[in-house]
């Protein structure tokens, strides 16, 4: 396994510095933004196509510091019923897509897409239950219309260019949970993949380890990020949240940096199952702790991972 980071953390450094950055606190892998609603601080796809030396010396900037692209992190909603949001989140995808393939990364990290409940609708409609009927009947629309439709298409596009989409189960997506990745990895293809961040599935009652193993060669990057449940929050109302992420004494639950969520334990069995399921690629912090600079999260999350990630072969078995 490779210890690696999201680039977002060097937001306000450019790509030279971040991979310097990167290479100094001992990571052999980096993650950059090209769009949605990451950004592009570090790699702008549209740019970068227009000038294939532009390219060359782009990726050159990360193999001289000894990092590997693990993967394009363009998080966007090409599902938006605003079609100029929609538009524009499908233009920085489909550039992704073409950089990737030129560059030879194979991960392009991103969400499903959530749309509206019709037709008609402004805005997405994130729908977790059946009653009224009008909730099940827009769900099923959503699906049949909508999601399904669009990655069928997309992922023509994703074949030719032999690259996968690293899909984030995040709630407020439809792909929110590992039903629902396995649903539309079944009605798609195998270009459906996952990108298996921990963090949002803690809070919503799930086991990390049991999706895991569920999802198996379908986990084809890993993100490396904590949360922490504040139970008396959750007993008074449930871990559904829309207070802002700063509200954290009123919030259900928080992101962390790994270990201030769950312990050695948890994380110790996280890399075991991963490998057990065949993975041996890349795990990329992400930081999005309210409690810690960027500095400070990223730094603590190096010490503590470095003690938890399993880098050598298993080798043969002699004792059996």
């Amino acid at each position: 396994m490779k210890l690696g980071v999201m680039a977002n953390v060097f937001m306000d450094k450019s790509w030279e510095d971040a991979c310097r950055l990167a290479k100094e606190a001992g990571l052999s892998a980096i993650e950059p933004g090209t769009g949605g609603f990451v950004g592009k601080a570090h790699c702008n796809p549209q740019e970068l196509l227009k000038d294939k030396d532009a390219i060359k010396k782009w990726v050159a900037v990360a193999e001289k510091n000894g990092l590997e692209i693990s993967g394009f992190a363009c998080h966007g909603n090409m599902l938006h019923p605003d079609k100029k949001v929609a538009d524009a989140h499908i233009a920085d995808f489909e550039a992704t897509v073409e950089l990737a393939s030129i560059t030879g990364v194979k991960a392009i990290n991103g969400f499903a897409g959530c749309p509206g409940a019709s037709e008609d609708a402004k805005d997405p409609n994130w729908i977790t239950c059946p009653w009224p009927p009008y909730f099940g009947d827009a769900v099923k629309w959503q699906w049949e219309k909508k999601v399904i439709p669009f990655w069928k298409e997309m992922a023509k596009k994703l074949k030719k260019a032999k690259v996968c989409v690293a899909l984030e189960m995040h709630p407020g997506d439809t792909v929110y949970n590992t039903e629902a990745l396995l649903m539309l990895r079944e009605a798609v293809g195998e270009e459906i993949c996952c990108n298996f961040d921990p963090s949002h599935l803690f809070w919503q009652g799930m086991d990390p380890l049991v999706s895991i193993k569920r999802l198996g060669n379908a986990i084809i990057h890993v993100h490396a990020k904590d949360s922490k449940i504040d139970q008396q929050v959750v007993e008074f109302r449930g871990v559904n949240d829309w207070k802002h992420y700063s509200e954290i004494a009123k919030r259900a639950w928080t992101f962390r940096t790994v270990g201030y969520g769950h312990s050695y334990e948890f994380w110790n069995s996280f890399v075991s199952t991963l490998r057990q399921i065949g993975y041996d690629g890349v795990i990329s912090i992400e930081h999005e702790d309210p409690l810690m600079s960027a500095n400070e999260g990223l730094y603590k999350a190096i010490s503590f991972l470095k003690g938890v990630l399993l880098y050598e072969s298993v080798g043969e078995m002699w004792w059996a």
